[in-house]
């Protein structure tokens, strides 16, 4: 039998597919950590810069913490942290001594594994990023083949990249990253064959999500190839949906196959509980399997950025227009050179698409995001820029400003900026985010040890009633018991 290795995506991209990336705080994750640990995982995929600006700004925990504590708690099992290379919660490109300092910091705070996910597939940009990494620890480098639809992305398009980076010494393996869930089964099986050609030895995993139902079968089909070393998958209510496949289904199909899978399945549904005990008290939408819908394999948006942009042109009463934004995001993508529709450019050219058709004329009115894009900031796009597009958007007042706005500053300079004594976590944050949330997150001090999914519902009915100065007086009361609260004046 062939050894099938399962990675959890639940704590990160499971989170980011199904609640928006704000589902989950550290004391939630720090509470089935333990378990985690023991189920057998080859790795958790745990965080990335993106995540870790929201645990600031919307749990106020710290996200250095959060690495430390979840390292001490699963020692066992690597903890995984997705980069597109030279970039830290900021979207512009940083210095590479300041990435440098992220990546000894990560490592130093637990990240074992490292994915690196460049969206244009620029072999030189990931080769600098993988060697910055291994020179600052010892973690495992694994390389994102991010599948896309196009005349352009085929087998060999994804082979050829995969054979540039093959023999380099600080890349470890590669993965077949599937983020629209648009990769076939018939499709899986020959991409994954003709990697593995020229990786030879080196692992191959696959990460498929489920947008339109594809997610298992590919995965599935990519097994039966005999080239995938590891199937990643979400646990729970933070599978299906537009979320990674169903982790206990993946295991009773992968085994029902023949195939050794090394976890250990009675602490794995234990975990499941936990995560549905978790959505349902807190009122988080669990992941479900999804129809096929063809038309994805056009457009090729994320179920969330379509939600929001069905939602904005609801807003404006202009919900009738919904299909001519489908249509043009098509065209827009092609205008742009096919960028693969992985964030940040999914919302560049939805945003885009939107503007073109309630706008004047298309083009007519540009995001700042999308000028710096054709500028080449995010990286050079994989297929030129239409020239008749190109010229139409640089043709202006605001991109002619953009052209010459600052490069990201060196970590010299950042240091003078904060302080050459400022603790470097602290620096790290306040150099790309805002010193406000920063400040409320230092504010708030460690996060608590502890979540009950039990005491969720009461927890919550306090902080509300807590919010509302006119109430003085609460009881709550139950079957052998009862909590009054009273904040009436204090009594000299």
């Amino acid at each position: 039998m062939t050894e099938i290795g399962l990675v959890d995506v639940s704590m990160r991209d499971g989170n980011q597919s199904l609640w928006g990336a704000t589902g989950l705080n550290t004391a939630q994750m720090l509470q089935i950590a333990g378990k985690m640990d023991r189920a057998g995982f080859r790795a958790i995929d745990f965080t990335s810069s993106s995540h870790m600006a929201v645990a600031v700004r919307y749990f106020r925990n710290n996200p250095w913490e959060r690495i430390r504590r979840a390292r001490a708690a699963m020692p066992r099992t690597p903890l995984q942290f997705i980069t597109t290379g030279l970039r830290f919660i900021a979207w512009q490109q940083a210095d590479p001594e300041f990435m440098r300092l992220v990546y000894r910091r990560l490592q130093q705070n637990g990240i074992r594994r490292f994915i690196m996910l460049d969206p244009m597939h620029d072999v030189p940009a990931v080769i600098e990023a993988s060697r910055i990494i291994k020179e600052e620890g010892d973690a495992e480098v694994m390389v994102a083949l991010t599948f896309t639809l196009s005349d352009l992305h085929d087998d060999p398009f994804y082979a050829n990249f995969a054979a540039q980076l093959a023999g380099n010494p600080d890349v470890d393996l590669f993965y077949l990253k599937d983020p629209g869930g648009l990769l076939s089964p018939e499709r899986a099986r020959s991409l994954a064959r003709a990697v593995k050609a020229v990786i030879g030895v080196k692992a191959l995993e696959i990460h498929s999500h489920c947008t339109i139902g594809y997610g298992p079968f590919a995965a599935l089909a990519a097994v039966e190839t005999g080239t995938i070393s590891a199937v990643h998958v979400g646990i729970g209510p933070l599978g299906e949906g537009s979320s990674l496949p169903e982790a206990g289904r993946m295991l009773a199909n992968l085994r029902e196959a023949g195939h050794d899978v090394p976890i250990d399945a009675a602490i794995l549904g234990t975990i499941s509980d936990y995560w549905w005990g978790l959505a349902q008290a807190e009122g988080l939408p669990p992941g479900t399997p999804q129809p096929f819908d063809a038309s994805f394999l056009r457009h090729q948006i994320a179920g969330g950025v379509m939600t929001t942009t069905r939602r904005q042109l609801e807003e404006l009463n202009l919900g009738h227009r919904f299909p001519e934004v489908i249509v043009e995001t098509e065209r827009v993508r092609a205008d742009l050179g096919l960028p693969i529709m992985v964030t940040p450019f999914p919302q560049m050219v939805l945003s885009q698409a939107l503007f073109n058709v309630i706008g004047t004329s298309r083009y007519s009115q540009v995001s700042d995001q999308v000028i710096r894009y054709v500028l080449g900031k995010f990286g050079r796009p994989t297929r030129p820029v239409d020239r008749a597009v190109e010229a139409a958007i640089l043709d202006r007042p605001r991109a002619r400003e953009l052209a010459t706005e600052p490069d990201f500053p060196t970590l010299a300079e950042l240091r003078r900026q904060f302080g050459p004594h400022l603790d470097e976590e602290e620096f790290l944050l306040r150099a790309v985010m805002p010193g406000e949330q920063v400040e409320a997150m230092l504010r708030a001090g460690p996060s608590r040890a502890t979540y009950s999914p039990e005491s969720a519902p009461l927890l919550k009915l306090l902080r509300e009633m807590a919010a509302r100065p006119a109430v003085r007086d609460l009881v709550v009361a139950g079957p052998g018991f009862r909590l009054a609260l009273h904040s009436g004046p204090s009594v000299a």
